[in-house]
């Protein structure tokens, strides 16, 4: 059965209790004659895998016997590889850090569902979040046939992210064709950023897609709105594989159109909307300490749309239990505590003649004070 999407009837949650450990996981590869074939078990590994694990975690692990040749456990770091042979390391099951697993339905119908993501719950999988994730809450849900998922054969996978410390609105699609055209509506709003054509101008005023934010920075913010540029581009930074996400005049080009709510002279601090129209990663956070004001709590981002800490050469070669790297000492983009949430999204339906507003509700610490008033 589906949860109503009437605004006048109550909200629907759903969620089951994360179990101990995980599964685990299994990743493939192959040998291939080009590059492969001839280099030693452990090279392979810990020169192809090096962001994975330092080479004494991968000597660890072959020990252990988690990789396979052909089907078969080798515990021989310098067994040669052959053209063809079929590797697997197995990641043994592991306790996940915690997260919540309740989700709120905001709307739902045939075609997609929207989601309100508590602060500290992952999307998708990465990292030690495997299973502790949005996406899995969501794959139990149809298996279960707790909703219509199960009879449409559906397997429903959001479309957008939002950081693992952001609250608020996810959109996910539940079939082939909401997919295409949800991912479609975020793809086209940030292309159009950066092109000042007349045509993209117009596009930019019918875009299919508004999203609103709330957040909480530290200062005052003098202007009662402004709008900011700031590319957003990448760099070295320990912990982080891809490249950390920074202000960078290189970068891409990202916009977001900020509007103060509240000003709090005593707490030394601004309640503000967020209007993006790019969907950079970590945008909010990156665009807000650009101008001088980080989000409240932001463990990571400091004035000027950088890390607090940089020594990006430095690099710890230290492992843990499973083999893996430590965990950074230094904070990461998944790190919470900042107060950010999605909060109003307007969107083209993707299947049908209509526009579909929704609204996930605030949290206390992000209401203005005559909202307050009015929910008391």
């Amino acid at each position: 059965m589906l949860c109503s999407n009437n605004s006048t009837s109550p909200l629907c949650s759903f969620g089951s209790p994360w179990p101990d450990l995980n599964d685990g996981l299994f990743y493939n590869d192959a040998v291939s004659t080009s590059s492969d074939s001839g280099l030693t078990l452990i090279h392979f590994y810990s020169s192809k895998h090096k962001n994975s694990a330092p080479l004494q975690g991968w000597l660890q692990r072959i020990h252990n016997g988690q990789i396979t040749i052909d089907g078969e456990v080798v515990k021989e770091p310098k067994a040669i590889l052959r053209d063809g042979m079929e590797l697997v390391y197995h990641r043994l099951p592991w306790r996940e850090p915690d997260a919540p697993y309740l989700l709120q339905v905001l709307y739902e119908d045939d075609d997609m569902i929207a989601l309100n993501k508590p602060p500290g719950l992952q999307v998708l999988p990465g990292g030690l979040f495997q299973q502790r994730t949005v996406l899995m809450q969501l794959q139990w849900r149809a298996s279960k046939g707790s909703s219509s998922l199960a009879i449409q054969g559906s397997h429903p996978v959001p479309v957008h992210r939002l950081g693992r410390g952001t609250s608020g609105i996810l959109l996910c699609a539940k079939t082939k064709v909401a997919k295409t055209s949800l991912a479609a509506y975020f793809a086209d709003g940030t292309s159009l950023i950066g092109d000042s054509s007349n045509a993209n101008m117009e596009q930019s005023k019918t875009r299919k897609i508004s999203k609103i934010y709330r957040a909480l920075v530290n200062g005052i913010l003098n202007q009662d709105k402004i709008i900011i540029k700031q590319p957003i581009g990448t760099m070295r930074y320990p912990g982080v594989a891809k490249g950390l996400y920074v202000a960078s005049p290189s970068g891409k080009p990202a916009l977001s159109k900020v509007e103060v709510l509240e000003r709090d002279s005593q707490l030394n601090q601004t309640l503000v909307q967020v209007e993006i129209e790019s969907g950079r990663p970590h945008q909010i956070r990156i665009h807000l300490s650009f101008i001088g004001h980080p989000l409240l709590g932001d463990p990571l981002y400091d004035v000027g749309g950088q890390p607090m800490c940089f020594d990006s050469e430095h690099e710890d070669e230290s492992f843990a239990e499973d083999g893996g790297y430590e965990r950074p000492a230094k904070p990461v983009p998944g790190d919470c505590g900042y107060y950010l949430h999605a909060h109003q999204l307007v969107l083209s339906h993707p299947t049908k003649n209509e526009v579909i507003k929704i609204t996930a509700p605030l949290p206390s610490i992000l209401r203005t004070q005559a909202e307050t008033e009015e929910l008391m």
